[in-house]
């Protein structure tokens, strides 16, 4: 009994200003804070009965399937879409499950245009990945075997990574973000997949951008306290 104190002050220290934040959203804009995610929902939906359609399968995989073999031009114009095509070879609840929760507090927190672009950051990061592992081939390190260039690669799982990641940044939420990223490490290393692989190269790619936003805001107020040192007379600060 003594220790529950301490875990929650813990989980309080962990998950309070996204909780906080997440309900605040919710109350003063209601639904309409969960636009993005809601339409995401729906979409993924949709394209997952059309595409169990005799006639719905070929231009959904005209349309949203990414495969390393295609053309680059062809891989880009078909990323967007693949996001909320459904893997054929996993319950559909799940990814449903996986944007409800991971987009909808991404949208609350970050706002819909940020939480767009770090999705798909983190689904074209593991989309060019899957090239470039082939090109190396099986025996370099990163490397992945030819067979994978056939490999239908959509879903928003990539995405739903990459957000997390950067969500748990934002709000410094190290426990959580490290347990995302240990997660993803023993997926690969219990069944080495391309899915796998791609889920860490999008938090590495996430990892970068959360890296350049950090330095970026440390300059910003570096340069805010300079330029106030230089107006009040003192000089600035130097490292």
């Amino acid at each position: 009994m003594s220790r529950l104190p301490a875990l929650r002050r813990a989980a309080r220290r962990e998950w309070g200003p996204l909780f906080t934040t997440v309900r605040s959203g919710l109350r003063e804009n209601g639904v309409r804070a969960l636009a993005l995610t809601l339409t995401a929902v729906t979409l993924t939906a949709v394209i997952q009965l059309i595409q169990n359609q005799a006639w719905g399968y070929g231009p959904v995989q005209d349309l949203g399937a990414v495969r390393a073999e295609d053309p680059v031009w062809l891989a880009l114009l078909r990323t967007p879409l693949s996001l909320f095509v459904p893997a054929l070879d996993l319950p559909v609840w799940g990814a449903l499950a996986q944007i409800l929760l991971v987009f909808g507090i991404a949208e609350v927190c970050l706002g819909r245009w940020r939480t767009l672009a770090i999705a798909y950051v983190a689904t074209l990061a593991g989309t060019l990945y899957a090239r470039v592992g082939i090109a190396l081939g099986p025996d370099a390190f990163l490397g992945l075997p030819a067979s994978d260039a056939q490999v239908v690669d959509t879903g928003p799982s990539a995405a739903v990574v990459g957000l997390a990641i950067y969500v748990c940044h934002a709000y410094r939420a190290w426990f959580t973000g490290t347990l995302v990223v240990v997660t993803m490490v023993v997926e690969v290393l219990v069944k080495d997949n391309l899915a796998g692989r791609e889920h860490l190269a999008s938090i590495a790619a996430v990892l970068v951008v959360c890296a350049v936003r950090e330095w970026l805001g440390r300059r910003g107020q570096g340069l805010r306290e300079g330029g106030s040192g230089t107006r009040s007379g003192a000089p600035p600060m130097r490292s």
